[in-house]
Parts: C-alpha cells; sequence; structure tokens
C-alpha cells in the first residue's frame, strides 16, 4: 500500500526531533570525527548531519525509537545537508555522502518495520532545510538590496541533496521549516529538475513555519500566500512546523485546512523554549492540544518538531488512532462557497 492510499484511511504520524535527541547523548568533538576527519582544521561538534558518518548506530537508534513509539514516516538527518549550510563546517565535500548515508541508515530502520508489520508500512522523508541564508532578505541593515545567498545557488545546493537523498533510498522528500519562501521555491524548482533528469518522480511534502503572533513567515507571508506561492507544484501535503506550539498553531492550520487541495501536515514544536531553551510541553498535555486538530479535521499527517521525543510521538500516535483524516473534498466545497 502507498502513502497516498494510506492518507485515505487514516491519519499518519510523523517522527518528533531529531536535535532534541541527539543532545541527549551529550556528544563531544570527536564524536563528529571519524578517521577521515581526524585533521579537519575547524570545529565539528554541533554538526549533526556529520553523525550519519561518524555515529551512524546513534542515528539508526533515534530512528528506531520514533517507529517504536508509532511513527509511519522518520525523517533523514539532513535538514542541515546541502553545501550552503555544510560551508560553516568546510565540508562542502562530503555533502553527498552525508545525505546518501543518511537515506540509507533511515531506509534500513524502516525497512525493518515493515517487515516485522507489512500492514503498517514504514516510509523514510528526506528532510530538506530552508538553509542558513535568506533569498528574500538581506542580513546587512545598512544595505537592503544585499543577498548573501542567490536563488541560482539555491538551486544547485538543493539538486546535489535531492539526487543523494533519492539514490540513499528515501520514499518522499520533505521542504521543511520554510522562513523564506522564495527558498522554498528553489528547492521545489530543483526537486522537478532532479525528477527530470532521472525520469522518477516521488510524493513532496512542504512545511513552512510561522515566526511569531503576526501569523506571518519571517519573509512576510501570510499563511494563504505562502500556500498559493507553492500550489503550483503537485505536492502530497502543504503544512507547518516549528516555531509555534500546538495551540498557537491551530488558526493558521484551519487556513490551510480550509483552502488548501492537498493534504495538511503539521509537527509543532512542544510549547514555546523556556529561559534555559528547553521546552516544557508533556508528551500528555501535548497530545491534548493536537487533539483538538483531529476533532476539527484539520490533519492528515502529524507529528512533532523541536523538545519532542519518542514519548510525545507515542502520546500523539494514540490520540491519532482515534480519529479520521481531513477530508480533502471539504476544502474544496470550502473554496466553492
Amino acid at each position: 500500500m502507498n502513502i497516498e492510499q494510506l492518507l485515505a484511511k487514516r491519519v499518519l504520524v510523523l517522527d518528533g526531533a531529531m536535535g532534541t535527541m541527539i543532545q541527549r547523548h551529550h556528544l563531544e568533538e570527536q564524536d563528529f570525527r571519524n578517521a577521515a576527519l581526524a585533521n579537519h582544521t575547524h570545529p565539528l561538534k554541533g554538526n549533526n548531519d556529520l553523525l550519519s558518518i561518524t555515529r551512524p548506530e546513534i542515528i539508526k537508534d533515534i530512528h528506531r525509537q520514533y517507529f517504536e513509539a508509532g511513527a509511519d514516516i522518520c525523517e533523514t538527518n539532513t535538514f542541515s545537508g546541502t553545501t550552503i549550510a555544510q560551508a560553516d563546517y568546510h565540508l562542502e565535500h562530503l555533502v553527498y555522502e552525508l545525505n546518501f548515508e543518511s537515506a540509507k541508515i533511515a531506509k534500513e530502520v524502516a525497512s525493518e518495520f515493515t517487515v516485522l508489520n507489512p500492514d503498517k508500512p514504514r516510509f523514510v522523508a528526506g528532510s530538506i532545510g530552508p538553509t542558513n541564508r535568506t533569498a528574500s532578505l538581506s542580513p546587512d541593515v545598512n544595505d537592503p538590496g544585499y543577498r548573501a545567498v542567490t536563488y541560482d545557488q539555491l538551486v544547485t545546493a538543493y539538486k546535489q541533496q535531492v539526487k543523494a537523498l533519492m539514490d540513499g533510498g528515501v520514499d518522499l522528500l520533505l521542504v521543511e521549516t520554510i522562513f523564506d519562501t522564495l527558498n522554498a521555491k528553489a528547492a521545489l524548482f530543483a526537486i522537478e529538475e532532479v525528477f527530470e533528469e532521472v525520469n522518477c518522480r516521488m510524493p513532496i511534502m512542504v512545511s513552512g513555519t510561522i515566526t511569531d503572533a503576526s501569523g506571518r513567515t519571517l519573509s512576510g507571508q501570510t499563511t494563504e500566500a505562502f500556500l498559493i506561492s507553492v500550489s503550483h507544484i503537485p505536492l502530497l501535503s502543504i503544512g507547518l512546523n516549528c516555531a509555534l506550539g500546538a495551540a498557537a498553531l491551530r488558526p493558521y492550520l484551519q487556513i490551510l485546512s480550509n483552502h488548501s487541495d492537498f493534504h495538511v501536515s503539521a509537527h509543532p514544536n512542544a510549547g514555546l523554549p523556556n529561559e534555559m531553551g528547553q521546552y516544557d510541553e508533556s508528551p500528555a498535555y501535548m497530545a491534548e492540544q493536537i487533539e483538538v486538530f483531529l476533532k476539527e479535521g484539520l490533519v492528515n499527517i502529524i507529528g512533532g518538531c523541536c523538545g519532542t521525543t519518542p514519548d510525545h510521538i507515542k502520546a500523539i500516535a494514540e490520540v491519532a488512532a482515534k480519529y479520521a483524516p481531513r477530508a480533502i473534498e471539504n476544502a474544496q466545497a470550502s473554496d466553492n462557497k
């Protein structure tokens, strides 16, 4: 059964935070190095994507914990897997390997769980982050016209990442945590180019991030404008993640649910970070907030972002199992009124 068929039957569960789980291991500089990187001249600690090469057993165990908690889809450990993001560590040359190995690791674990329970197939989403640069805004307040990256540079970087993820065996692609829709449009253009080059397509998920109570992305778009900006691509789903907790995300999910012809996804944070940078929402509390989405029929795919753990995903999966998925025809009927 493919993912489209499953989405017609039930709400699917996405995994939780990779970074939160990695932090539990209290890793040091040596964990981010192997023999090939022993003499690398730049610090590597904190480059979590690199762990798919240097400590693959950690990444594999995190995927396993999320699948055991009830996740249907896991994300690859590739949020910063572009030459643009890896330039901070002078590791642009490892981008293909980082993405390929991350996809391979995730697919191995997903296949293990699918074999154990064929009635609950598991899927791997290639995580494509926004990069650490923005094509729409200047990082220099004294030079509003300056851009730290161009559209063409983003397309080139994303094509490298997408090709490696597909080669590694992902089932779908997830362009996520979009704070600048121009970056996302570059990613989507890159994906379409790769699809044409390899003569193969796969489902695409898109997930934006609303940065504050203004209800806009960092580059200034409303939720509906964001939806319109990416609707030219045949998407599996559109959704929102990060930045806000579940309760704060609800009004923007209502907009997507009312106007989108695609499936709708959400993977919110476990609340907002406290003064120590920690996330306070318990699994039970977060599941209670997400149950509101489910009762209102707002989502087809639900998971967790920053601060969420396998305990959060377990609680969310248990609640999600009680509700039918959002009906897409309801959105179409709403738009025709």
